[in-house]
């Protein structure tokens, strides 16, 4: 098995870096070319905004908005109007290239389902945001884990290196899924793991006695799981979160708290990083809150070595908006000294996928990595790195 895998990854990867860029570059003409050109944003949400916004800027003007949600219907959006799919597939399903513009946690809003609808209502050019977001990156990239495809034959040799740090095959298949979907939008390829993020039943060992820190902590939605599910598991709950809206609801929720159970958590309204410094923070109140140059406040951000001295931490889990990297810098004595589990979101940047086994591998050699999807289209990748003692 592990050597069909390996041949298809090299499948994938043998073309060259000036095929890649030129096919960035001409798919979403292709496109365009057979619809007219009209446009169709299919989903009003800050994504298809931000797609209205950049089509602007290059000279197009959708026809047309199109929701699921009918309570859209018929408003106006930015000078354009809302549609309700069966009616923009009757007016413009012929001869306009209908871009899905959602990228939305809801199993409802997986890419493939939403595509199958409107090909269904007799839409015949429908299109990934993605495609644009390749023809015009100086206005659209990077967005989160989107990023132009040429970049990762550029890196060909560190891919190749991960591929062979999966421990099993499952783990080997996911990474070459998350690869097709990212050269050639492969969205059918993506599975859903069923188990909560960050814990994978096929993944951890027996949980006993954890020092857990999560990094990321958003409103609590984590640590509600470990009270209401894992709760006689752990010792001892650290949790970090910048975002003052999240933070609230993070404290407000543990001040509810039986004091036995409340006793077991502390919480840190900080980020993490590989140095105590101050940053600039976009607060969104949501779980894509992040530290940015456009920030509008400023937080202390803390490296974990520093911050837990007098803590041996055995699990930590991180899903921190792209600073993955910078906070796994600032714990790596913690990491190369104790070894705890790593359930890392690897998923904020498109290079993630194989910088971060890659950094742990340099950190602490001793480790089993595997790898899961999550999300609607299970494009929230969590890798995990298990101490082999521990397997």
């Amino acid at each position: 098995m592990t050597s069909c895998l390996l041949i298809e990854l090299e499948t994938i990867l043998e073309k060259s870096v000036e095929s890649v860029i030129n096919y960035e570059k001409v798919v979403f003409e292709q496109l365009l070319e057979k619809s007219s050109p009209k446009v169709v944003l299919f989903g009003c949400g800050n994504l298809g905004k931000k797609c209205l916004e950049g089509l602007r800027t290059v000279g197009i003007e959708p026809v047309a908005f199109s929701d699921n949600n009918s309570s859209l219907w018929n408003k106006n959006i930015d000078g354009i109007s809302v549609l309700p799919p069966e009616i923009a597939a009757q007016i413009y399903g012929k001869d306009a290239l209908f871009i899905i513009t959602i990228w939305n946690a809801s199993p409802k809003c997986q890419f493939v389902i939403l595509r199958n609808q409107l090909e269904q209502l007799g839409c015949l050019n429908v299109a990934s945001f993605m495609t644009l977001f390749w023809k015009y990156p100086d206005l659209f990239l990077p967005h989160y884990c989107v990023e132009l495809p040429h970049k990762i034959y550029e890196q060909r040799e560190d891919v190749l290196k991960v591929f062979h740090l999966w421990k099993d095959d499952y783990s080997k298949k996911q990474y070459i899924n998350q690869l097709k979907w990212r050269t050639s939008l492969d969205f059918e390829s993506l599975s859903i793991a069923k188990d909560p993020q960050y814990f994978s039943s096929q993944v951890l060992p027996k949980l006993s006695n954890e020092v857990f820190i999560d990094c990321g902590a958003f409103d609590g939605d984590t640590l509600k799981y470990l009270i209401n599910n894992q709760y006689s598991a752990f010792k001892k709950i650290i949790c970090f979160e910048p975002d003052p809206n999240n933070f609230e609801k993070l404290k407000n929720y543990v001040s509810g708290l039986e004091d036995e159970v409340k006793e077991k958590v502390t919480i840190y309204q900080k980020a993490t990083g590989n140095k105590r410094e101050k940053l600039l923070f976009t607060a969104l109140g949501l779980s894509s809150s992040a530290i940015t140059e456009t920030g509008e406040i400023e937080v202390e951000s803390v490296p974990l070595d520093e911050i837990l001295t007098d803590t041996v931490p055995t699990f930590i889990k991180m899903d921190i908006e792209g600073a993955e990297i910078d906070t796994l810098i600032g714990a790596s004595k913690i990491i190369k000294e104790y070894a705890p589990i790593l359930a890392i979101a690897c998923y904020h940047l498109q290079a993630h996928l194989w910088q971060i086994p890659l950094l742990i591998k340099s950190i602490q050699s001793d480790y089993s990595f595997f790898l899961e999807q999550y999300g609607a289209d299970g494009l929230e990748m969590v890798f995990y790195a298990i101490p082999n003692s521990r397997l």
